[in-house]
């Protein structure tokens, strides 16, 4: 990171005294150097040298890494923001990025906040808007689900904070050879797994009188392993997971905590699945789902769900969206890092074979879909499992479906040898309500804007007859 020639990063170094709370003469003489040199380093008219930024480690026990490298992150966050429509038409030189970043830190900070809430007011528009009926919308503060999914869809699902962090505790970890000896070596904690009825309805509970950490024996290895690394995130990384929470404006007290929890699962999957590792791995075996989860010892909902999240600025993989229903349709999770327009009222389309998946269970299910726009993706679709783990004990069935835009398909393995193209894909919309498709056999609903016919000469096979403006 540093050199011979050292590193000009004057306004970075600003922001961290001032961060700190300390004048250009307290930090001056805490290095031993003049206040005149501290305010020419600032202006970018001297470089910081090696040994400087050293002793700069030293003085204040803090990670340096970010003072050189925080300018090209910024610079690959702003590269993936203007690659938004809006921005459409505007026309910059590739250094004036990387000199904004370098020398405005502060601005671009403000734009890449800005662009995100921007992100969650569109978010929070479509929600209350698409033609939704009046029983149908409403307030944040009553709906903290819809609160906590704009929340992630804002940022993608992604969140290369948490990514990093958890990247360093999986190494601490590794030193320990598991989790369990990680928690007892750092926190004088056993880990316990006991049976159900003595759980009381946990799956995970921490007790810190007797310094234990019980799972309930019923868990598969998969998901005792998820619990650990949860709990693991709670006790290490809630600074991180704070500092994410606090970009957000929450309505409600529930829909914080709805995020809060989110966060968490997302750090736990990180921890067990490394963002570097598990990058290297997507592209090695080409997206299989089946194939990562056994490399990783983690189910195929949890391998799914890692793949939305792989978005980090400079390492970007497929961009997928994730959902999660049921069998009577109701979707219990819903992530979009594809730019899948999911239906926010209503149901979903039934001609999408996610709503089929439960005709083979636990069988990929592979489908091209086409919307009204024109625009295709390539899903897979199967069932999952939770509950279980001894006679008689509940089961859920859920489907859940994972796609991406048809320009990233070819990178898939399940793509390998299947039709593309218009003639291969499904039509479907997003929902009845916002499908003007016409000729549409398994509607529900009638679409909006459109006057029903009577049927009291003709009636046509179809569950609606519609005038033609």
């Amino acid at each position: 990171m540093a050199s011979d020639r050292g590193l000009y990063v004057g306004p970075r170094l600003r922001r961290m005294r001032r961060d700190l709370g300390l004048t250009q003469a307290d930090m001056a003489a805490a290095l031993e150097v003049s206040a005149s040199y501290i305010a020419l380093l600032e202006r970018n008219n001297r470089p910081l040298t090696a040994g400087l930024l050293m002793k700069l480690a030293q003085t204040y026990a803090i990670d340096m890494t970010a003072l050189g490298s925080g300018a090209a992150e910024d610079t690959q966050r702003l590269q993936a923001v203007l690659k938004d429509p809006i921005f459409a038409g505007l026309d910059w030189a590739p250094n004036e990025l990387t000199d904004m970043a370098t020398n405005y830190p502060g601005v671009t900070e403000a734009l890449l906040r800005l662009y995100t809430t921007y992100q969650e007011g569109q978010l929070a528009f479509a929600d209350r808007g698409a033609g939704a009926r009046a029983d149908e919308m409403a307030d944040d503060a009553s709906d903290p689900v819809a609160e906590s999914r704009r929340f992630l869809a804002a940022r993608r699902n992604s969140f290369p904070s948490l990514d990093d962090a958890a990247e360093r505790l999986a190494q601490a970890v590794a030193a320990q050879e598991n989790m369990a000896g990680y928690l007892r070596a750092r926190h004088d904690l056993k880990v316990r797994r006991v049976p159900t009825n003595y759980m009381a309805g946990s799956t995970r509970r921490l007790d810190r009188h007797r310094r234990e950490v019980l799972l309930d024996d019923s868990l598969d290895a998969a998901s005792q392993a998820f619990q650990l690394a949860l709990q693991l995130c709670y006790l290490e990384l809630t600074g991180e997971v704070d500092a994410v929470l606090a970009d957000g404006a929450f309505a409600s007290e529930s829909g914080e905590r709805l995020t809060r929890r989110a966060l968490a699962s997302y750090a736990a999957a990180a921890l067990i699945m490394p963002y570097s590792a598990f990058a290297r791995a997507v592209e090695a075996r080409r997206y299989d789902v089946e194939a990562l989860a056994r490399q990783f010892g983690c189910s195929f909902e949890q391998t799914a769900h890692r793949l939305t999240t792989l978005q980090k600025p400079g390492q970007e993989r497929v961009p997928f969206f994730f959902i999660r229903v049921d069998p009577a349709g109701n979707v219990s999770k819903r992530l979009d890092g594809a730019g899948f327009p999911f239906a926010r009222h209503g149901g979903g389309c039934p001609l999408w074979s996610v709503h089929h998946a439960f005709r083979t269970p636990r069988e990929i299910v592979t489908q091209w879909l086409e919307l009204p726009d024109g625009q295709r993706f390539f899903s897979i679709a199967r069932t999952v499992t939770a509950g279980g783990g001894g006679f008689g004990t509940p089961r859920v069935e859920r489907a859940i479906a994972l796609g991406c835009a048809e320009e990233h398909a070819g990178r898939l393995i399940y793509t390998a040898g299947e039709p593309r193209g218009a003639e291969a894909a499904t039509p479907i919309g997003v929902t009845c309500r916002l499908c003007q498709r016409l000729e549409c056999a398994a509607r529900s609903e009638p679409p909006i804007g459109r006057q029903i016919l009577p049927d009291d000469i003709r009636r046509t096979g179809l569950p609606f007859g519609f005038s033609e403006g």
